[in-house]
C-alpha cells in the first residue's frame, strides 16, 4: 500500500493546466486562470513548494467564503506616466501583482523607471515570480508586499509583523534574484511540515507559552509566532515591508492584514499591499557595461575560497534557476497527502483530477538540491 509521505511527480503543463481549471471552476476567466497558475507552478518549479499549487485549497476556500474574489479585474490609475496606483478590488494577488509589474516594465520601458502601490489584494504567492518578469525585460526591480501577523517585534511576545518577502532583482548571467522572509524561515515552511508529518528546527518559532517548539502545530498555534531573522534586523525589515506595502499604499497594516490559513477570519477580506520598483540600468550606465559587471560580480561571488564542508558558493536565485532546470524534466514533487488534497478540490467541483507520475519523469534520485 502506498504510502501518504511518499512522493508523485507531475509535469508542469500538467500542474499549470490543473490549477487553471480548478480556478475556472470558481468562475474566474480563463485569461487571469492561466496568469494565477503559472504564477503558482512558478514557485513549484523554483522548489518554493510553500507558496504553489498547494496554496489553492486555502484560496479557494476563501473564494467560496467571499472573502477572495475570483472574478475581481484590477484597475489602474496614473498619478505620473511612471507612478501607478493599482486598486486589486480583492481580486488574487497574482493577478494584482502580475499585472502592476508588467504595467511598470511598461512604464519604466517609456521613462527609465516606474513605481507602483497596489492597495486591497490578496497573498500574491513567490516574490521571485514578479522579480523575474522585470529581469526578463532587462530591468532592475524592488518587490515589496505585506502580509498577516506571524511575528512579534524584537522583545515582544504579540504577533503583529508579517514575514513579509524583502525581494529585489537584476538581469544578468544568471540574473541576480533575491527573495527573502525577514524570519528565520517562511511560515509557508510551517505549513509544510504540518502537511508532511515532520517537524521543524527549534530556532523557527515559539509556541504560544513563548517556548521554542519543534511541532509545527504548536508553532501555528494562536499566540504562537515565528522568530525574526538576525534580531531586531528581521523585525526592522519586516517593519520596512509594512511602511511601504501597508502603511504607503492604503491597505491593511499594523497587524490588520488576515492571512489565507486564518480558519478564524476566513470571512474577512485580506487588504494586502505591494509596493514596485522597476527602472533601465541604462538610466545609469550602457547596458552591456552593467552586464558585464554583473558577470564579474557573480564570477568573483562563486569563485571565491570555500570554508570546510561548503561544496558551492550560491549567487542569490541560482540554486532555484538550477531547480527549475530539474523539474522541468523530472517534473514536481508533490506527497500523496498533498495531492489528495487537491484531488478533494477537483472532485467538489467536478474537474478531472491532476495525473500524477509514480517516479521522477527523468530519473531516479529523491527531490531537492543537495
Amino acid at each position: 500500500m502506498a504510502s501518504p509521505t511518499e512522493y508523485v511527480y507531475v509535469s508542469p503543463a500538467t500542474a499549470t493546466a490543473f490549477a487553471a481549471s480548478l480556478l475556472e471552476a470558481h468562475s474566474m476567466p480563463p485569461a487571469h486562470a492561466h496568469t494565477v497558475a503559472t504564477h503558482l507552478v512558478m514557485a513549484d518549479l523554483r522548489g518554493v513548494d510553500t507558496h504553489g499549487i498547494l496554496r489553492l485549497p486555502s484560496y479557494l476556500a476563501r473564494v467560496r467564503s467571499g472573502a477572495l474574489s475570483a472574478t475581481a479585474v484590477p484597475t489602474t490609475t496614473s498619478t505620473t506616466p511612471f507612478i501607478l496606483t493599482i486598486d486589486a478590488h480583492n481580486s488574487f494577488g497574482q493577478l494584482a501583482a502580475d499585472t502592476a509589474m508588467r504595467a511598470a516594465i511598461g512604464a519604466a520601458r517609456a521613462h527609465g523607471l516606474a513605481m507602483v502601490a497596489v492597495k486591497h489584494s490578496n497573498h500574491f504567492g513567490a516574490s521571485a515570480s514578479y522579480v523575474q518578469l522585470a529581469v526578463d525585460a532587462g530591468m532592475l526591480c524592488q518587490v515589496y508586499t505585506n502580509s498577516s501577523p506571524a511575528m512579534p517585534p524584537f522583545g515582544g511576545r504579540d504577533r503583529l509583523l508579517g514575514v513579509s518577502p524583502i525581494a529585489a532583482g537584476a538581469p544578468g548571467e544568471p540574473p541576480f534574484v533575491l527573495d527573502m522572509a525577514p524570519s528565520v524561515a517562511a511560515r509557508g515552511k510551517v505549513h509544510k511540515a504540518l502537511r508532511r508529518g515532520e517537524q521543524i528546527p527549534g530556532d523557527w518559532a515559539l509556541d504560544a507559552d513563548g517556548r521554542p517548539t519543534t511541532d509545527p502545530a504548536a508553532a501555528l498555534e494562536p499566540g504562537a509566532t515565528m522568530l525574526p531573522m538576525a534580531g531586531p534586523k528581521g523585525s526592522a525589515l519586516a517593519i520596512m515591508m509594512d511602511v511601504f506595502s501597508g502603511v504607503l499604499t492604503g491597505s491593511a497594516f499594523a497587524g490588520d492584514v488576515v492571512g489565507p490559513y486564518d480558519a478564524a477570519r476566513q470571512a474577512e477580506r485580506a487588504d494586502v499591499g505591494h509596493w514596485m520598483l522597476v527602472f533601465k540600468p541604462e538610466v545609469f550606465i550602457p547596458l552591456d557595461e552593467f552586464r558585464e559587471r554583473m558577470r564579474t560580480l557573480y564570477e568573483r561571488v562563486v569563485g571565491g575560497r570555500r570554508r570546510e564542508g561548503c561544496e558551492r558558493i550560491w549567487f542569490p536565485g541560482e540554486r532555484e534557476l538550477v531547480e527549475v532546470g530539474r523539474r522541468e524534466v523530472e517534473g514536481i514533487p508533490f506527497t500523496r497527502l498533498e495531492v489528495g488534497a487537491l484531488d478533494a478540490e477537483a472532485d467538489r467541483v467536478g474537474v478531472q483530477r491532476m495525473e500524477t507520475a509514480g517516479r521522477k519523469l527523468g530519473v531516479s534520485e529523491e527531490p531537492g538540491i543537495k
